[in-house]
């Protein structure tokens, strides 16, 4: 695993309050009241043997996943403060990246008639007011943000800070992009879709991003009131891209340029080959969808990638290959894996533990941020599948994510496909009659998880509308914000020209 993905499930669990080494050995999350979400997921517990799940096509399976998935952020957000749940079925806290999700989930229901506009639009002020109002200031107690930003986790009745969770640079862009697509996406005249878009300049405008520059002329990962700023900043390449374009766009607090040359400097390292495949890696396959899900970057390409003969949409399609192929290879020997059966990347697991498998001790976790990197050293892969990372690279490999969903839920969709969609994991080497810290065994299949997490559903509702209709890329072309901070970190061509 990259230092980068250790600091990315370290950093998790410690801001659930969890020590460091505690978070080094489980990297999961406890939290704050979400019963009615327990209750309507009852039903998930029933089965514990593979049956054939309903039958559906193609086309149906993917309507009905995004409706699903689409329903759990409509359900589960709190519809008067935006406040959504890390995870569910149990009590979590609210993760401010699950909101940014819920936010671009609204405008997708409105286009296929599942909620009206003039109630989305209302909801939607409301959540941005909420943020708008909410307690900003240095205190370690009480708050809900500094300087523009908002801690990584909120407490589901305050809004306001969970635990010692740290002020979240990433989490705050993931959420600013689902705020930003909002605002671009209500043009109307009425009283809530003028309010939604002020707001949105104003929650925008209030972020200071100069005042995370702290080592540099780098963005950092992060802030506590105890101890400061984090040693790090977003060096790429990773799911940090969003933080250096709304970093660079921003009205009020813009980065120069020089913060793009911080951000590349990792590039290098992170050239090679999977598989044989050449592109710029990183294992989790989140870190190639999540900037994409809002910013179409298909045609265009910064002088980076210029020199690489390539942009970044290719190079996420690569990165989707070279996932099928090592599937393919398995060279760990995991079972299920193959050409249709693929998806290592941040996920739940069935628990810290090492057990003997086919002759050696293997290590398996809970939430960690597995992947499939350049280098043996990062390669972080303990037999756990999710489906997110096949349905969140439709529009990058359509053939594949496709092959992949169908099949997926074909073999298993009878216990991993629920009220909300596809569960958040599984894993059909773990076999074994131990305690679980999450997670149920399934008769034929292995471990299978009983959860949603917001940040693997919001790729899955966001990057079916973005392979069907485009939705989202079409609407955000039009965002100053964004498109400035693309001509600034050096992109050109296609939709920018």
């Amino acid at each position: 695993m990259t230092t980068m993905n250790r600091r990315w499930f370290l950093q998790r669990a410690t801001a659930a309050g969890v020590s460091v080494s505690a978070a080094a050995a489980a990297a999961g999350l406890t939290g704050c009241a979400r019963n009615a979400l327990a209750q309507r997921s009852a039903s998930l517990q029933g089965s514990e043997s593979l049956k054939s799940p309903v039958s559906m096509s193609l086309e149906a399976l993917l309507t009905d996943t995004q409706r699903r998935t689409f329903n759990y952020f409509w359900q589960t957000t709190d519809a008067a403060r935006g406040l959504a749940p890390d995870l569910g079925p149990e009590p979590a806290p609210a993760s401010i990246a699950a909101m940014g999700f819920a936010f671009t989930a609204v405008p997708i229901g409105i286009e296929h008639s599942w909620i009206t506009r003039v109630d989305a639009a209302q909801r939607v002020r409301r959540w941005l007011q909420f943020l708008w109002d909410a307690p900003q200031g240095i205190q370690a107690k009480g708050m809900s943000g500094y300087h523009g930003f908002f801690y990584h986790f909120l407490e589901m009745e305050t809004g306001t800070r969970f635990r010692d969770s740290e002020l979240s640079t990433v989490d705050t862009a993931l959420l600013l992009m689902g705020v930003r697509f909002c605002g671009q996406y209500f043009t109307g005249t009425a009283p809530d879709e003028a309010a939604i878009r002020g707001l949105v300049d104003s929650l925008c405008d209030r972020v200071d991003w100069n005042w995370a520059q702290a080592n540099g002329s780098g963005v950092t990962l992060g802030w506590r009131p105890e101890t400061g700023f984090m040693a790090y900043d977003w060096v790429g390449y990773n799911e940090g891209m969003m933080i250096y374009l709304l970093a660079l766009g921003s009205k009020t607090h813009p980065v120069g340029p020089e913060a793009w040359k911080v951000w590349t400097r990792g590039y290098d390292a992170a050239w090679g080959k999977i598989q044989g495949i050449e592109h710029l890696t990183f294992g989790p396959l989140f870190g190639h969808q999540f900037t994409q899900v809002w910013v179409n970057l298909r045609g265009i390409a910064d002088a980076y990638m210029k020199a690489r003969g390539l942009d970044y949409f290719e190079n996420s399609r690569r990165a989707v290959l070279s996932q099928r192929a090592y599937a393919i290879a398995n060279p760990l020997g995991w079972d299920g894996y193959g050409a249709d059966v693929w998806g290592v990347s941040a996920c739940d697991g069935p628990g810290t533990i090492a057990l003997p498998y086919r002759g050696k001790i293997r290590e398996f976790h809970d939430y960690a941020g597995r992947g499939v990197g350049v280098h043996p050293e990062e390669n972080y892969d303990d037999g756990t599948l999710t489906p997110s990372a096949a349905l969140g690279s439709l529009p990058f490999a359509p053939e594949l994510a496709t092959a992949a969903t169908a099949t997926m839920y074909r073999r298993f969709g009878a216990v991993i496909y629920g009220e909300y969609g596809f569960l958040d994991s599984f894993n059909p080497s773990f076999k074994y009659d131990v305690p679980l810290r999450s997670g149920r065994r399934v008769e034929d299949l292995g471990w299978v998880d009983t959860r949603y997490y917001g940040i693997t559903q919001g790729p899955i509702v966001a990057m079916i509308e973005n392979q069907r209709s485009g939705l989202i890329w079409r609407v955000m072309q039009g965002d100053p914000v964004i498109r400035s901070g693309l001509q600034r970190a050096g992109f050109t061509g296609g939709w920018l020209s």
